[in-house]
């Protein structure tokens, strides 16, 4: 094999020493990190921050004033504007006649996020990340087990790529998450931007608190799904450990 393909001794040498670290790596992964961070969630979700009842406590003031009725001076400037609308409606010329308020600068300044979410997502983002990280490490530690292609007594390897899939899947289901809150943010920014612009409707700034809501929930059964994906994998590995470091039978052990 080696005359197939020649490859530098030095090379050769960093790459074994590489698999050696990824290997001693993902078996303490399986065999301590998963168990222990399992356990933490467990513990998280059972943290007063993220099993509040009344989800009126996670709402945030949207201080945006509503402005004060105009009020013409005078009857003839309100039918001007009257009959201005009403001569653009007629000649198609009017489009969206809503136009809302021109908003210059926000009246408090900054308009904040929710702090009680904001604070709950920064939790919640790390634990995310890191089982990103971690799923990718026992990926690569798998693969690299994998043997090489053969006819027949395939049904350890098939193993490996069943474990390597779902590996896969909980990292891009982790990821997702992360898209979730990234959403969460650009829809809130929207709807206050919409607040701001048309501070008279109400339902905008309904939508603002039921949006926080609904992201509230979603944390939690983001955190629930973290602590199953954590607990799914490590069964999953440890069930078939011996398959999936050995995936071949010798020789010596068909005969018997």
């Amino acid at each position: 094999m080696s005359s197939l393909l020649k490859v530098d001794s030095e090379i050769k040498t960093k790459v074994a020493a590489f698999k050696e670290r990824i290997t001693a790596e993902a078996e303490d992964l399986v065999a301590n990190f998963f168990p222990k961070k399992l356990l933490e969630l467990d513990h998280f979700l059972k943290d007063p921050s993220i099993n509040i009842t009344e989800l009126k406590e996670i709402h945030s003031d949207i201080n945006l004033p509503v402005p004060d009725p105009i009020l013409f001076s005078n009857l003839h400037d309100g039918l001007e504007a009257q009959n201005a609308k009403k001569r653009k409606l007629e000649d198609g010329s009017g489009g969206d006649m809503v136009t809302g308020t021109k908003v210059f600068v926000m009246p408090d300044g900054m308009m904040k996020s929710n702090a009680n979410l904001v604070d709950l997502i920064e939790k919640v983002k790390p634990e995310i990340r890191t089982l990103i990280e971690k799923c990718n490490t026992v990926k690569m530690w798998v693969q690299l087990l994998i043997p090489r292609i053969e006819d027949g007594n395939n049904f350890g390897v098939s193993i490996q790529e069943e474990t390597v899939a779902e590996l896969r899947t909980v990292e891009g289901e982790a990821a997702s998450y992360l898209d979730q809150i990234s959403r969460y943010y650009i829809t809130r920014a929207k709807l206050v931007s919409k607040i701001a612009k048309y501070p008279h409707v109400e339902d905008y700034r309904r939508t603002v608190t039921e949006i926080d809501e609904k992201e509230y929930i979603s944390l939690k059964i983001i955190v629930s799904e973290l602590r199953n994906q954590y607990v799914t994998l490590h069964d999953m590995i440890l069930k078939n450990i011996e398959k999936i470091k050995r995936p071949r039978s010798s020789n010596a052990d068909a005969l018997y």
